[in-house]
Formats: structure tokens, C-alpha cells, sequence
């Protein structure tokens, strides 16, 4: 199983940016998924996620009202938009996936999943 995040880039303040993430191997369709990020001598935090259904969706405060998370189970991607971007979203942003029977569950805790991406930069400028 592999995912593979992309889209990331330097923005400025107020720009936006969509994130994709890419499954091989597995079928996005029996997972929940989320997306996270790591800034500079942070720890990695918790930005969205998405239930399987795609019908339960939870944000980061820190990002409500600006980014949306999305899944597209045909294309086997889920996508991350990235709205009024701000100096202090700049982190490497991960993608993740665990399957779950239940196609209501979704997770905001890294320790949760068992799939992840290698991670895509993004970089704000003020």
C-alpha cells in the first residue's frame, strides 16, 4: 500500500493550494483518511478528516473555514484544498488511510492510521 502526496509549493498569504493524495494498492473506498502536517521543530498535528462514506468530515480549529477535505474513491484520491493560506501553514503535509468496516468512523489521531504518505512541503510567505 502506498500513498503519495503532491501539490504542495511556496504560496503567499492568502494564496491557495490543492493537495492530492494518490492510493496504489489499496482502495481508498474501504478507508478513512486524513491529512497532517509537521512545521519546523513541531510536532506533527492534525489538519482534516474524512469518514469512508465521506459523510463525517473533522478540521483542525486552526483550519476550519479555510481548507476542505475531499475523496474521490473513483479516482482512488483524496484531496485536501487549502484556502487563505497563512505564513503559519507552512509544514510538510502528510496524507493518511486506515481501513475501516465502519463507513461512518474518520480519526484526528496520527496513532490511528496505518497508511502514510512521504509528505508534500508547503511554504507561505508573508
Amino acid at each position: 500500500v502506498q500513498l503519495q502526496a503532491f501539490g504542495g509549493g511556496l504560496a503567499q498569504t492568502g494564496d491557495s493550494l490543492r493537495l492530492s493524495c494518490a492510493a496504489s494498492g489499496t482502495t481508498l473506498s474501504a478507508a478513512a483518511a486524513g491529512w497532517f502536517r509537521q512545521a519546523p521543530g513541531k510536532e506533527r498535528e492534525f489538519v482534516a478528516a474524512i469518514s469512508r462514506n465521506g459523510g463525517i468530515i473533522s478540521y483542525a480549529n486552526s483550519v476550519k473555514g479555510r481548507f476542505t477535505i475531499s475523496r474521490d474513491d473513483a479516482k482512488n484520491m483524496v484531496f485536501l484544498q487549502m484556502n487563505g493560506l497563512k505564513p503559519e501553514d507552512t509544514a510538510v503535509y502528510y496524507c493518511a488511510a486506515r481501513g475501516t468496516s465502519n463507513k461512518s468512523s474518520y480519526y484526528t489521531m496520527a496513532a490511528d492510521y496505518n497508511y502514510w504518505g512521504q509528505g508534500t512541503l508547503v511554504t507561505v510567505s508573508s
